[in-house]
């Protein structure tokens, strides 16, 4: 097609950008051939010239349309080139943040650098199955295709994982295996797949380390095979890594970090087990510092280290192995801070400073020997022909030493971490196949580039080949299978490059020799470079400034390699004799690191070994190193990299390339440059480049029928759409060499679809200029008539407004008028009451004013003439006191002095002997009355002291009367002193009130003056407040509506969260009875699993020959460990079941011995605990009825004791005298069949009739009372096993304790006596025991008499009842018996009148008596039912002799004989509802109603549950005749078969829906006739009639409840099974409204490998289907309410995978895909309005689905539609609204494209949303199921078996 076509004026192209890369620019004018330049105008509006190349005439590369940007796949752009890929993949990440695309068979991945919810479970079950081109691209569909391929194609599959560090590919690899572990499971219970995720933390810590471009960047390519079974299961998995980066270890560059586990070590210095360690902080070490960023945001390196030691664990490294890692790594990081210091006098000396703490503790870590440490780490051994020097180091290379000891160490640490990874994910059976995920560097170029960087391009060059070549031959497969012509397509082909590197005389050969040679060094290699290869190769340069690098053209570009360190780096030497040092060391895992190299170095078994070190052996002849010492890590790696090749090539390939958006790690931010680097790297446009070069766009002929319709006429289209298409492209474009016809496909060559597209555009704009020209002037027309009549609407209005206006003017003003008189008038009157109120107001405040001042004038003078005087009358009393006090001393003073003066003259007189003669004169008459007064003065002195207590008290009480007087005065004194302090402040104050007196004045002045202004002011405030108080009105009326309005809304929102809470519960309930079915559904899975197991343990024992020998916990009941506790198993089904299995055929496959012996060992553990713990509740039992039996007393039981063997031995007489009964009624029996006459004894006559009537008369005597003897037996024996227990607690007393306590005489004599006493008393109640027997003795054979004369009158009354009619007889034995009753109770009464407890005693013995009657009497009743069958059969049978008879016999001879009386049969009794069969039949009822029985003729044929009512009527049968054995028998039986039916038929909805009926239906039953009252509303009286009776079933039908709910669950995986293949095509795909949507241009290839369908399904397809069920279900008679349950639950399916794949295909995001959605949604609604469904809540799971619809169709530009949006998708979750807005394509060129700045409004609108952060639906959600109660009107009685159901043993009762 000739360019002038292309570039017209408005066409958009791309031009090289400095900042951009490339720019897009539009045509301001057409390009005509010869043009030298291209006027352009760029995206921001400024104009420039593109100058064309005169050489070339290459043109810029053109834009493709809008509708194409954007696309899942890179090689559906019409235009290939570099700039169309590079807008694409920008759009894709930066608008709709999709970060994966296709490019071809390559998934390009860009790391967001941001965590996105697209990893789930959810996602991975949503690609699980998928073809890689039906969904988005997504490493998960890569990963589904390799597992599909390797099933499919039997052929190992491997996805190689490549890019930049940072770029994601540790991740993508990471996904990738958690996919298959996810997908695939495990074939043990071993958790393999476990084992596999669990190794990717251990390897992240060892391998992976912070740099300045990623923080969780991978130092080390890997390989991992995951092994498969032949199902396709994980088995186990193989690493293999390549070129560990061990210069990380002892340097680090800025920002960057040394391996994750030497930091992750330090964070958890401070556990218990790792204070042996001696570690710190990872600043303070050398080691993990030098990077100057020892910690990354965000990640917890202690939580790290948890993690990695339970990976560990889960891969079998036990804690010693641990701890021996750990001291390995510790000693590392303590040798880095080894100093070695230089000897001052000689530099070529150094030396380690003694007792170096680090040194120390690296030797106790490592268990080696210091000082041969510390002499080795600073000299070396240098060997010659004769002699053997030791020579020391310079401080550098000792330095240099070091740091090659640790890396040496690091990195055989890694190697046998590799190699025991390897060995825990060893594959303990054989392998199938195994899909390889590699994991390594992309191609790298830095600005100083190294042996590593060398190694990694090399890698790149041998990958990218292999890939060119994968690629070449894929294209050339299409071309051939759809039989294009072939074309030779040139590629790059770089096997020159490569041939440079590893060929003969290569970069690598030359750098091997040079590490050979003695003196070989850097620059003697880079010298042989340049003369081998300069000049001679073109892919060889030499810098222009450098003689110590060289250039080397790789396929993605120019890399410049630094040859500095390139041998040192390839020999990677390390000292030997530090090795020999290490290999003595004490801890074993050091030891076995450098015991054996090939454990240390190799990293798996039998691979060869990778980056290993080299040892520098003092005597090399004589240690003679192996082969693979001399082996350099270039060789190495280039083995491992041939390795790998072979292994790539012998699998299919699938490509992830990894690209990194940006250098600074911001998420979501695209940097063109870095991009179109790496574009370049991966080889992701040699790609796009092949296809470009042949055929790229390639379409079905159905898809550009559709596409292009519209440029076809009507008279184009034909019936062959092949031929349609191809006469449509032969007219429009001429050019054959522009496309090709394929079988299935046309093949476009680059460009003209997009020409097509111009194509279809322009013809729709065409079409679309018409249309709007049309529509436009009948909007106009249609305008202006509304204007017209809207104008003179307005004209009709403003006149009549105009004049309504004049009239209220004239109103108004008449109003005004008299309104201002009146308003004047009250001006004026207010204004005069105002100053009237004002100066009363001022008066009466003024006189207050004096008044209250004149007061407090006369209030103040009175309190100060009171406090005057208390003050004067208290210094009187003080001073009266101190006088009164003073003369008193003074008294006393005086008369002490004249006491002292006598006293002196006393003593001067009686010194003097005159005196004492006159003294001595009537001495004794003296001494007399002295003593009498001496008496008297006694007496006296006593009474005074009397006196002076009484003084003494009476003064302390005064004195605490004048100390509270004082204190008291003291107080007033101080309240004096107060007060005359307030008279001061008063005069104060009536200063200051006078001044204030002077001030009001003055201002009474002033207000004086102010009262005009206040009038003013007043009438002012009047008019305002008038105003406000007519504004408070209408804001209170305004309040009042508000406030009502608030309570509605309070009512309403109280209503509405009632209705949210009641929402809440109810969804609580059905969150707990999922969360119970989905208990109930993994239990169920579990027992199938069980049953799995034993099937195949059966198999197992049929294959073997010989005798088997069966185990002893194995049991065929199939449910007996689920209902344990119910249900119970026959011996007779065990054998049958048994023999089943046994007969079952041989199947493939392994036993699963590991599950079933935890399965055994469960079940034995739940025995015994259940033992256990029944031994307890009896031993607690047995505890409390002894602690009762304590409490009786021993007379009560020895009377019982006395009772039981009175009634024992009555019990034994009276059995003997009923066998004498029933002797002799056989005996009459035998009599009236021997001697009566055949007429007697024949169906009809008397005999016969007397005998029937009698017969029936007894049973219904026995059924009225045979509840009584029940009730009557139960009371007894209860009341025996009291007694039993009574007499079983009873423990005789033992005194030996207390005969040994008695150590005295005196007490043993006691106890003698004591002993003698209680004998005696023992023998005389033994004598009253022994009349008491004899008395009973004597009563009981008169009692037997009686019985004998009892029997002789029945024997009598039998007689007499004989000769009696039948209607009086019944009558006449029932008086007798009553008469007789009556007559024995009232002898007895009389007789044990005086001892009412042998009244008791003989009540006991009757009700017993009676008890045993009754059950011979039971016995008796079966034998008569069994007699009255026989006589019905002889009946019959005479019946047909007559009838023989008579047709033998003429008329005349029937007129001889004499008439008889006409034998009239007993009519049959009804049909109670009941169907008895052997307890041998219920095998056969259970196989041909349950295992053998076609539901389809059932359900047409019969009444729907008919199978649900006949297990009942056996049920009832059983419970009628009280067999609890048989009712456990038969529902055990039941439920296994049910379940056994569903197992073999799982697949079949027919049966699964009618056994969920059919159970339903049973468990209905079990409800309505279970006697209960609230199941018996609805009940008929006959139904009522029909209740069982002596069981309760209410345990048994919660099993049939939870069986019904995995029928349930089994019934909706059937339809998803179903279902699941029709919705997506059906209701996405197909196109229900034909030329709706109009195909978008994908262009996208389904790939090669991908699976064809097996067909197209359409929304008729899912309708028939949905018919088709509901059919069925209602043919079954399924209940309504499950039906709609189950409806719910398909419509759920339904609207959940449609929403789930919307959310992940790009290409049916668009509008007119979502008027699709709509139109089947609403066919679908259709169709339960059909079948009357619309209550089922069906319509509402599609809610999600039909907002998704509504939310492609709606308006997004504005905020209003934000707005409108985030109200209408209430059902979408925030993720759900965001995805499909990024996920919006334009199908047409008219559609616009959401913006980002949209999606941002709706995200922060929605951010307060509270709903789930989960992308996807939960498409395996299944609702809660609910078994409403529904009763049945169908009457037992009439329901009849047919004869095709072979269940003819049966008996209708």
């Amino acid at each position: 097609m000739a360019a002038s076509e292309l570039f017209t004026k408005f066409a958009r192209v791309w031009i090289p950008d400095a900042e951009d890369v490339w720019k897009s620019a539009e045509l301001l004018k057409d390009y005509k051939p010869g043009d030298t330049v291209l006027h352009l105008k760029l995206e921001d509006d400024k104009e420039t010239q593109y100058r064309i190349d005169q050489q070339t005439k290459e043109l810029p590369p053109l834009r493709n349309p809008d509708i194409l940007v954007g696309e899942n796949d890179l090689t559906a752009l019409s235009y290939l080139h570099e700039p169309a890929v590079l807008h694409n993949l920008k759009v894709r990440f930066m608008d709709s943040k999709l970060i994966y695309t296709y490019c071809g068979i390559v998934l390009v991945a860009i790391n967001p650098y941001e965590q996105l919810p697209i990893y789930g479970e959810d996602i991975i079950n949503a690609y699980s199955g998928q073809n890689m081109g039906d969904m988005d691209p997504h490493i998960f569909a890569v990963a589904e295709e390799a597992y599909k391929q390797m099933a499919r194609d039997e052929r190992n599959q491997s996805i190689i994982v490549s890019g930049e560090s940072g770029a994601g590919k540790t991740v993508s690899a990471k996904y990738a295996m958690r996919y298959f572990a996810t997908v695939s499971g495990s074939a043990s219970e071993t958790n393999v797949e476990e084992k596999v995720l669990a190794s990717n933390p251990i390897m992240e810590s060892i391998g992976n380390a912070k740099t300045t471009r990623n923080d969780n960047s991978s130092r080390f390519g890997k390989y991992i095979e995951i092994g498969f079974d032949k199902r396709y299961r994980i088995i186990g998995a193989n690493m293999r890594t390549y070129l560990l980066e061990k210069s990380r270890v002892v340097f680090q560059a800025e920002d960057e970090r040394n391996y994750h586990i030497l930091y992750q070590l330090c964070a958890s210095k401070h556990l218990p087990e790792f204070k042996a360690l001696r570690l710190s902080q990872a600043q303070n070490f050398h080691y993990t510092n030098l990077g100057g960023s020892p910690v990354i945001e965000g990640i917890d390196d202690a939580k790290e280290m948890m993690n990695t030691r339970h990976a560990c664990s889960l891969l079998g490294i036990n804690e010693s192995s641990q701890m021996g890692i750990f001291h390995i790594l510790a000693a590392i990081l303590h040798l880095g801070n080894v100093p070695v210091k230089s000897n001052e006098r000689d530099a070529d000396n150094c030396f380690i400073p003694p007792n170096t703490e680090h040194l120390i503790i690296f030797c106790d870590l490592l268990g080696v020997d210091y000082e041969q440490m510390a002499h080795w780490l600073c000299h070396r051994k240098i060997v010659t022909g004769s002699e053997t020097y030791i020579k020391p180091m310079p401080k550098l290379q000792a330095i240099n030493a070091r740091d090659a000891l640790a890396k040496h160490i690091y990195a055989s640490l890694f190697n046998w971490i590799v190699h025991h990874v390897n060995r825990a994910l060893h594959a303990s059976v054989k392998q199938h196949s195994f899909i390889g995920v590699l994991d390594i560097y992309g191609f790298e170029t830095f600005e100083v580039n190294s042996f590593e960087q060398f190694c990694i391009n090399y890698a790149n060059e041998k990958l990218q080949q292999q890939f060119n070549m994968h690629v070449f031959k894929l294209e050339q497969e299409e071309y051939m299978k759809e039989q294009i012509p072939w074309t030779l397509i040139d590629f790059y082909d770089n096997q020159p490059c490569i041939n440079l590197i590893e060929a003969k005389l290569g970069i690598l050969d030359l750098l091997d020799e040079e590490c050979k040679m003695p003196r070989g060094s850097d620059d003697t290699w880079a010298q042989k470079l340049y003369n081998t290869h300069l000049n001679k190769t073109a892919l060889f340069h030499k810098p222009r400034l450098s003689n110590k690098a060289f250039i080397i053209q790789h396929f993605a570009d120019k890399v410049e390699y630094q040859c500095d360190g390139f041998l040192e780096k390839n020999k990677d030497t390390v000292y030997e004799e530090q090795i020999t040092v290490l290999k003595a060391s004490k801890l074993n895992l050091l030891a076995e690191l450098f015991r054996d190299a090939k454990p240390a170095t190799s990293p798996t078994e039998g691979r060869p070994p990778v980056a290993r070190a080299t040892v520098k052996s003092a005597k090399p002849r004589a240690l003679q190193p192996s082969k693979e010492h001399k082996k350099s890590v270039g060789h190495q790696f280039r083995n491992s990299l041939h390795l790998l090749m072979e292994t790539l090539n012998a699998t299919t390939p699938h490509y992830v390339r990894c690209i990194k958006p940006n250098d600074d790690k911001f998420a979501f931010t695209f940097d063109p440059k870095r991009a179109v680097q790496q574009l370049r790297a991966c080889g992701v446009l040699e790609t796009i480049r092949i296809s470009a070069a042949g055929f790229p766009s390639r379409w079905t002929y159905q898809e550009f029928f559709n596409r292009y319709r519209v440029l076809m006429k009507q008279k184009d289209v034909l019936s062959d759409k092949k031929l349609t298409c191809r006469n449509v492209l032969e007219n429009l474009i001429k050019d054959k060499d522009k496309y090709q016809f394929g079988k299935t496909k046309i093949f476009f060559r680059a460009g003209q679809v997009a020409y097509l597209e111009k194509l279809r555009a322009d013809k729709l704009r065409v079409a679309c200029i018409r249309i709007q020209k049309t529509i436009r002037s009948w909007l106009q027309r249609k305008k202006y008539l509304r204007m017209r009549r809207a104008a003179i609407t307005v004209q009709r209005y403003v006149r009549g407004y105009q004049a309504r206006c004049y009239a209220q003017f004239l109103r108004r003003t008449r109003a005004a008028i008299l309104i201002q008189k009146y308003q004047r008038m009250y001006a004026a009157r207010q204004k005069f009451l105002r100053i009237r109120s004002a100066a009363i107001v001022v008066q009466s405040f003024i006189r207050g004013f004096r008044g209250r001042r004149q007061y407090k004038a006369i209030l103040r003078e009175q309190k100060a003439i009171i406090l005057q005087k208390h003050v004067r009358g208290w210094m009187a009393k003080c001073k009266y006191k101190r006088t009164h006090l003073a003369i008193i001393y003074l008294q006393c003073c005086y008369r002490r002095m004249m006491a002292k003066r006598e006293l002196k003259k006393l003593k001067i007189e009686a010194r003097s002997v005159e005196h004492y003669k006159t003294l001595n004169i009537g001495m004794e008459n003296k001494i007399v009355q002295l003593q009498c007064k001496v008496n008297n003065q006694t007496k006296e002195m006593k009474s005074l002291l009397e006196k002076l207590g009484n003084l003494e008290n009476t003064y302390t009480h005064e004195t605490d009367k004048l100390r509270t007087e004082v204190d008291r005065l003291r107080a007033s004194e101080e309240s004096a002193k107060v007060s005359s302090n307030k008279v001061t402040s008063l005069m104060e104050e009536i200063v200051i009130l006078r001044k204030e007196l002077k001030e009001t004045q003055a201002q009474k002045k002033r207000l004086e003056e102010g009262a005009d202004k206040y009038k003013a002011e007043t009438d002012l405030m009047v008019s305002q407040l008038k105003e406000q108080n007519s504004l408070l009105k209408n804001e209170k009326e305004e309040l009042n509506r508000r406030i009502q309005e608030q309570a509605k809304e309070i009512t309403e929102s109280m209503e509405k969260r009632m209705e949210e809470e009641t929402k809440q519960l109810e969804v609580d309930l059905n969150d707990e009875r999922s969360r119970y079915q989905s208990l109930l559904n993994e239990f169920c899975r579990l027992e199938e699993r069980y049953d799995n197991l034993k099937e195949e343990i059966s198999l197992v024992n049929v294959t073997r020959p010989g005798h088997r020998r069966t185990d002893s916990t194995h049991s065929s009941n199939e449910s007996e460990y689920t209902y344990n506790s119910l249900l119970s198993s026959e011996p007779g089904e065990s054998e049958d079941g048994t023999r089943k299995m046994e007969e079952l055929p041989d199947q493939k496959g392994t036993l699963d011995m590991s599950l079933f012996l935890k399965l055994q060992k469960r079940v034995t553990e739940l025995e015994q605990e259940k033992q256990a713990l029944q031994e307890e509740l009896d031993r607690k039992e047995d505890q409390v009825l002894r602690n009762k039996a304590k409490d009786a007393e021993d007379q009560r039981v020895r009377a019982r004791g006395a009772e039981l063997e009175y009634e024992s031995l009555k019990r034994q007489e009276l059995e003997s005298e009923n066998k004498k009964l029933k002797n002799e009624l056989n005996e009459m029996h035998r009599a009236l069949s021997e001697k009566a006459p055949p007429e007697v004894t024949a169906p009809g006559s008397p005999t016969y009739k007397v005998l029937l009537d009698q017969l029936t008369a007894s049973s219904e005597e026995l059924e009225v009372r045979k509840e009584e003897v029940l009730i009557l037996r139960s009371q007894l024996v209860s009341q025996k096993e009291a007694m039993a227990h009574k007499e079983t607690m009873t423990e005789p007393m033992i005194f030996l304790d207390d005969i040994r306590k008695m150590k005295d005489q005196g007490e043993i004599t006691q106890a003698y006596v004591g002993l003698k006493e209680a004998n005696r008393l023992l023998e005389s109640q033994l004598q009253g025991q022994r009349k008491n027997y004899e008395n009973e003795l004597e009563i009981l054979r008169g009692e037997v008499q009686n019985l004998k004369e009892e029997i002789n009158r029945q024997q009598q009354l039998l007689a007499q009842n004989l000769q009696l009619p039948p209607e009086a007889r019944i009558e006449a034995s029932l008086q007798h018996e009553i008469t007789r009753l009556t007559n024995e109770n009232l002898y007895y009464e009389e007789l044990y009148a005086d001892d009412p407890m042998k009244y008791q005693y003989y009540r006991i013995s009757l009700y017993k008596r009676i008890i045993d009657l009754m059950e011979q009497l039971e016995k008796q009743d079966k034998t008569v039912r069994k007699l009255k069958k026989q006589l019905k059969v002889f009946a019959k049978k005479i019946g047909e002799l007559e009838v023989g008879q008579t047709e033998n016999v003429s008329p005349a001879q029937l007129a001889d004989e004499p008439i008889r009386p006409v034998n009239i049969p007993r009519k049959e009794k009804d049909f109670q509802g009941m169907l008895e069969y052997k307890k041998d039949d219920e095998l056969k009822l259970i196989k041909n109603l349950i295992l053998e029985l076609k539901p389809r003729g059932v359900a047409v044929n019969l009444i729907p549950g008919l199978p649900a009512y006949i297990l009942f009527m056996c049920v009832r049968h059983a419970d009628y005749i009280n067999d609890d054995q048989r009712v456990r028998s038969l529902l055990t039986s039941t439920i296994n078969g049910i379940k056994k039916i569903l197992k073999k038929r799982s697949d079949d909805f027919e049966i699964v829906s009618f056994w969920l009926s059919n159970t339903c239906r049973f468990l209905h039953c079990l409800k309505q006739y279970s006697g209960e009252e609230a199941f018996m509303k609805h009940n008929t009286p006959r139904q009522n009639d029909h209740c069982l009776r002596n069981f309760d079933l209410a345990e048994y039908r919660q099993v049939i409840s939870d069986l019904a709910i995995q029928i349930y669950q089994q019934l909706t995986k059937v339809m998803e099974n179903v279902l699941q293949p029709m919705i997506v095509s059906g209701m996405l795909e197909h196109e229900t409204i034909q030329g709706v949507s109009g195909l978008k241009p994908t262009g996208l290839r389904k790939r090669t490998s991908s699976i064809a369908d097996e067909g197209t399904y359409t929304l008729d397809s899912i309708v028939r289907q949905l018919n088709n069920f509901h059919s069925i279900m209602c043919q079954h008679g399924m209940d309504p309410e499950l039906i709609k349950q189950i409806v719910k639950q398909m419509f759920y399916i339904i609207g959940s995978v449609t929403l789930n794949n919307l959310l992940l295909r790009k290409d049916m995001c668009s509008w007119s895909k979502g008027m699709q959605i709509r139109y089947n949604v609403s066919q679908l609604e259709e169709w339960l309005r059909d079948k009357n469904l619309q209550t089922s809540g069906a319509k509402e799971t599609l809610e999600p689905l039909i907002q998704a619809a509504q939310l492609l169709q709606v308006k997004k530009k504005t905020d209003e539609d934000a707005e409108a949006i985030c109200s209408m998708c209430n059902a979408l979750t925030t993720a759900q609204i965001v995805k499909v807005l990024n996920l919006y394509t334009p199908v047409n060129e008219f559609e616009e494209r959401v913006t980002a700045s949209f999606i941002r409004t709706i995200q922060v609108r929605l951010q307060n949303r509270k709903d789930s952060p989960q992308l996807l639906m939960d498409a395996k959600h299944i609702f809660p199921v609910t078994f409403p109660f529904n009763p049945s009107s169908l009457a037992l009685e009439s329901i009849q078996i047919p004869g095709s159901m072979n269940l003819g043993f049966l008996l209708r009762v």
